[in-house]
């Protein structure tokens, strides 16, 4: 899929555009119902509708932000190393990186795996996605429980704002695991994800409760049997975890 300008904040309210309707019917309610009010309802139905207005542009711009403007889709920041041959990229269902990999390593084996499971994932936004998106060629379809790839065999493990898809903490903990038995000697895991912070918090309102702490990604890594060799900041909404298997980080 080739990302062209504006096409990260256009997919989400593409994807998404019943919240959209929601908020602006909500928006108009209010400020058309504070017409017919005394003063002091007029004021707090006004105070509403301005407080979900300026949400929802808030939003928006920090949407437009990490996903059109910032380095997040470059790659520039993924420090690529000899000998990183056999790679794989999972996703939960809405694939915007495969494309990208295959073009920085382009002489490596690219492997991409969907978890997305209807039954479990019941976000309406990535149906619509899956719609409007075809997968990537030979795509292979998994579940958290079922991944084919046998042990020490992948240099690195690719897991781009995909995996708090996995609500489950032990089956989040179980995939990663079976993820981290896949390594190679040095292989990697990069897990790229928002967290549950002040800052996405003041991005993306409630929507928030949608990510993880990073003291739940910490335990999560720990309880899987990796360690963060390296963790930065891509925008201040944007957390990326370099794990390697315990007592094999150099």
């Amino acid at each position: 899929m080739e990302r062209t300008s504006f096409s990260g904040v256009a997919n989400i309210v593409r994807f998404n555009w019943h919240y959209y309707l929601l908020a602006a019917l909500a928006i108009a309610f209010l400020f058309t119902s504070s017409t017919f009010l005394s003063d002091s309802y007029a004021i707090v139905f006004k105070l509403i509708g301005g407080l979900i207005l300026v949400s929802t542009v808030v939003s928006l711009c920090a949407s437009a932000y990490i996903y059109d403007f910032s380095n997040l889709y470059t790659f520039d920041w993924l420090e690529k190393k000899p000998g990183e041959s056999k790679i794989v990229n999972i996703h939960a269902g809405f694939d915007e990186t495969s494309y990208l990999l295959k073009q920085i390593y382009p002489e490596a084996e690219l492997r991409v795996f969907d978890f997305y499971d209807p039954k479990k994932h019941t976000e309406v936004s990535i149906e619509r996605a899956r719609r409007a998106y075809p997968q990537f060629p030979g795509t292979i379809k998994i579940s958290t429980d079922n991944v084919p790839l046998q042990a020490n065999t992948t240099d690195l493990i690719l897991l781009t704002l995909a995996i708090h898809e996995v609500r489950n903490d032990h089956e989040r903990v179980a995939f990663l695991k079976t993820l981290s038995n896949a390594l190679s000697a040095h292989g990697k895991i990069i897990v790229t994800e928002h967290l549950r912070d002040v800052n996405n918090f003041l991005a993306f309102n409630i929507g928030f409760f949608h990510f993880f702490a990073k003291n739940t990604w910490l335990q999560n890594f720990r309880d899987s049997g990796l360690a963060v060799t390296s963790e930065f900041n891509i925008t201040p909404f944007i957390t990326v975890f370099i794990l390697q298997r315990h007592g094999t980080a150099s």
